[in-house]
């Protein structure tokens, strides 16, 4: 059974932080758009910039239903990176436990 659960197991690991490298680029793309750093009429901005909201907005906005609103400051993408961590911790203890 642990000859299937445990690479199982890496592979949910190595999901969950490809989603948390999701995360972080949204929030960064977010803060160079607002800054007119770089433009969303780029094609490839857009594209990159979409992607990721839509990836990372069904949980994103779950979270924000819970947290009091703080102004302008969203600490939700913290809130989501920090659950992922959790989670991942706890799949990396389960997998371990399992190949032993």
């Amino acid at each position: 059974m642990d000859i299937i659960l445990v690479p199982l197991i890496g592979i949910f690991v190595t999901i969950v932080d490809l989603y948390m490298w999701i995360i972080i680029v949204n929030v960064v793309l977010s803060w160079l758009v607002a800054f007119n750093v770089i433009n969303t009429s780029n094609r490839l901005v857009f594209m990159v910039g979409d992607f990721c909201y839509r990836a990372t907005e069904p949980l994103l906005s779950r979270i924000r239903q819970i947290l009091p609103n703080f102004g302008t400051l969203d600490i939700s993408p913290l809130v989501l990176i920090l659950s992922l961590f959790f989670l991942k911790d706890i799949l990396i203890r389960v997998g371990m436990r399992l190949s032993q």
